[in-house]
């Protein structure tokens, strides 16, 4: 079994989410708000501490006609950032629906989750599971591969 932290970075706002292969299943963590890189990292590290995840995959925006999008070359420095200062393995996954998809779940969850407000205060971290539960869902295969690794009920 291997955890995985997934990041939906953005200038502003980084929402965390973490996910096992095992169970195949990414859930929102937290978003943090801030945008000086000390604070970024001290959080990330504490994270990293706590769930002490085998590999990090940061969301990487695209634009429809394939070419470069313009948050590209922060999203792959933030991932070199992560990999130099926490020796992870980094793997950047297509972040294209994420934000729209998060927004849609929330709605449709209804509850305080209608009101605006309380759909910004999480929906990075909700963004940030969409992008970890694809990867997992695209990779399932490998971790189901893998020795050691049981997928179901037994």
């Amino acid at each position: 079994m291997a955890t995985l932290l997934g990041f939906d970075f953005g200038t502003a706002r980084i929402g965390v989410a973490v996910g096992e292969t095992e169970s195949g299943l990414a859930q929102p963590l937290i978003v943090i708000n801030s945008e000086a890189n000390d604070v970024r990292f001290g959080e990330i590290g504490k994270l990293i501490a706590e769930w002490k995840p085998t590999k990090l995959v940061v969301g990487m925006p695209a634009t429809e006609d394939g070419s470069e999008h313009a948050m590209a070359p922060r999203c792959r420095r933030f991932a070199n950032q992560l990999h130099g200062r926490f020796s992870l393995p980094v793997e950047f996954f297509d972040e294209s629906l994420s934000s729209a998809e998060a927004e849609d779940m929330l709605r449709e969850a209804g509850g305080k989750y209608g009101d605006w407000r309380e759909r910004k205060r999480i929906l990075d971290a909700v963004a940030a599971q969409r992008i970890l539960q694809s990867y997992l869902d695209t990779h399932a295969s490998t971790y189901a591969n893998t020795p050691g690794h049981h997928h179901g009920t037994t």
